[in-house]
């Protein structure tokens, strides 16, 4: 998740100090993903010392006020015209959860899935709540939350079709081949163990 983005992002909109910055984000993004006002305030010093923003002084109150530069215009518009790249996926705990699990011969993997299983449509309900809510309300502010939380919607759905897909796989690894198949007759058969 790209701070320095989302910064410049709200800064092309209007000039805004730290606390600003940090309130709107979490409104846009529904508070999914709490913001820091230090981490804010870290992210604006290096905006201004790589040119992108301007620091425009403190105000009567004490809000010191930041800008957008020309140089953090282009930097948006890069940005926008730029994919995601998805060469580098983030560290999946619960993938690496699994694989390790499989190795252990005492960890019930089977177990692990419907837990896991149950967590994620306990959390899919919440966020399906939190839509039909805000759908509810259906206040224009509220697009962009409701489309965050729509990703992670689909998100929560296509893990419960991945732990499916490993519940399935283990069901068929665990299998022995059919007596009389040249796969049986081959080689030993394969058997998992799921506990």
């Amino acid at each position: 998740m790209s701070i320095k983005h989302s910064l410049l992002v709200m800064l092309e909109q209007q000039q805004r100090y730290g606390f600003e910055l940090r309130e709107e984000f979490e409104r846009s993004t529904g508070s999914t993903w709490p913001l820091n006002i230090g981490q804010v305030y870290t992210t604006l010093d290096r905006l201004e010392r790589d040119g992108l923003v301007s620091d425009l002084g403190t105000d009567e109150r004490g809000h010191r006020y930041y800008s957008i530069t020309e140089a953090g215009r282009m930097e948006v518009a890069t940005w926008f015209s730029t994919p995601v790249a998805p060469s580098t996926p983030p560290r999946n705990e619960l993938a690496i959860k699994l694989a390790l699990a499989l190795g252990i011969p005492r960890v019930d993997v089977a177990a692990v899935i419907q837990t896991q299983r149950l967590s994620t449509i306990q959390t899919m309900q919440g966020y399906v709540r939190s839509r039909r809510e805000a759908d509810k309300a259906n206040k224009a502010e509220d697009f962009s939350w409701r489309l965050v939380l729509e990703s992670l919607i689909y998100s929560a759905e296509a893990e419960l079709k991945w732990l499916d897909h490993c519940e399935a796989k283990m069901l068929t690894m665990a299998k022995p081949p059919t007596s009389g198949t040249a796969s049986a007759q081959a080689a030993p058969a394969r058997t998992l163990e799921l506990s």
